[in-house]
């Protein structure tokens, strides 16, 4: 048997990069998946890809920002799989500047990506996961379901990104109230920190010109090659990290292992970063 047979996870932001790396090993491991990204199509693309190799998923594509949008994926799962295992709060990008020159648009638009929608989603999802505890409970059976929030190394401060790192910050205050809150129903709440991850986000751009379109705004995306040099130096391990190792850092935390483990805060960054 896979280590997460009949298992069904929610993972935002998994049209493309982490999360599509994610949603691949998940499946691969058992788990039914429900997708998620901005755009339909890198969704369905996903789900496809899951279906072809004998995995079993859905699509819901949509902002997570959107008022709608925690009770929407939560549906999509209940609808199509009855239940709920694992949530993985991981979309998000970055939208930088310096604190004088940043916009309450760009505060907000980041706050409401990374911290307000895990909150609304963790919301959407308690009667579920409340119902399904009380029924262990009176069966039992002791049965451990997973949540898994996507931090930064950004959250220890970071020139030029005081949105993104006040809210990575605050997903960790996050995780460590829901361990606390969801403990007695059985719910392992962690964390996981990115270093450097090499994603459409962080391609390395001589002009500074590359961008990328969200729900509307081009967003300056890319590190210039010269700081790309010099941030993987400082990484102990030697590169930056892939996709597939950010999904492995994740999935450890939705395995059968970390039943024993909640409210913690693991940094994979190739040994780079701290918090």
């Amino acid at each position: 048997m896979k280590q997460l047979e009949g298992k069904v996870a929610l993972v935002t932001g998994s049209g493309r990069g982490i999360g599509r790396s994610l949603a691949l090993k998940l499946a691969a491991n058992g788990a039914r998946v429900v997708v998620n990204d901005l755009d339909a199509e890198p969704a369905h693309a996903v789900v496809e890809e899951i279906r072809g190799k004998g995995g079993d998923a859905v699509a819901c594509a949509g902002s997570v920002t959107a008022p709608d949008f925690a009770d929407r994926f939560i549906k999509a799962a209940v609808d199509n799989y009855k239940a709920i295992d694992i949530i993985v709060n991981n979309a998000g990008y970055t939208w930088d500047s310096v604190i004088h020159k940043m916009t309450d648009e760009q505060w907000y638009a980041i706050l409401d990506c990374h911290l307000t929608a895990p909150f609304r989603i963790l919301r959407a999802a308690y009667p579920v996961i409340s119902a399904a505890a009380k029924a262990d409970a009176a069966a039992g059976v002791e049965v451990f379901r997973k949540v898994v929030n996507i931090s930064s190394v950004a959250a220890g401060g970071n020139a030029g990104q005081v949105n993104y790192s006040s809210a990575k910050a605050g997903i960790i205050g996050l995780t460590k109230t829901m361990a606390k809150e969801w403990g007695r129903l059985k719910v392992n709440v962690n964390c996981v920190a990115f270093g450097l991850i090499n994603t459409r986000l962080t391609e390395v751009t001589a002009d500074g010109n590359a961008t990328v379109n969200i729900e509307g705004r081009n967003i300056k995306v890319g590190v210039n090659p010269d700081l790309m040099a010099m941030a993987k130096a400082t990484i102990p391990l030697g590169r930056a990290g892939t996709p597939d190792d950010g999904a492995g850092a994740v999935y450890m935390l939705c395995t059968p292992e970390s039943d024993y483990v909640s409210g913690q805060v693991v940094i994979c960054g190739g040994g780079f970063g701290s918090i």
